[in-house]
């Protein structure tokens, strides 16, 4: 009966023993894809920054994750952090990209599209008075 007993704890200790086990697993696994989606977010947020580039055309509006608020240019990007600089103010304040919710700056890609729709009707302008203008179609 003895016998019977102490097998009957060890079976409990191992099954306890495999439940926290599990449940160590199962939050483990809960975490990753959180983690994976920040650092995701983080390389995003750096890779914005650092198309920028620095100096004052690089204006930014930066939305922190504690919901402050930040206007003005980058002064300085490395791999961890930037600076915006107010332009209010002069203040300069350093930003990890771990920080950043939201990023704001400069959308080069819309002037970049502006300019070439400017060439193009420019070109077509041109290619229309040259050849077109004074003729009746």
């Amino acid at each position: 009966m003895q016998e019977e007993l102490m097998n009957q704890k060890s079976h409990a200790d191992y099954i306890a023993c495999a439940l926290i086990l599990c449940l160590s697993f199962v939050s483990i696994a809960a975490a990753s894809p959180r983690t994976e989606k920040r650092r995701e977010s983080v390389e995003k947020v750096e890779t914005g920054i650092l198309s920028l580039g620095v100096g004052p055309a690089a204006r930014v509006e930066v939305t922190l994750r504690d919901k402050t608020r930040l206007a003005g240019f980058i002064a300085a990007a490395n791999d961890d952090s930037f600076v915006v600089n107010d332009s209010k103010s002069g203040a300069s304040r350093t930003v990890a990209y771990a920080d950043v919710a939201k990023v704001k700056g400069n959308n080069w890609s819309t002037k970049k599209t502006i300019a070439i729709t400017a060439i193009i009707v420019g070109a077509l302008a041109i290619i229309y008075f040259a050849f077109f203008h004074g003729k009746h179609l």
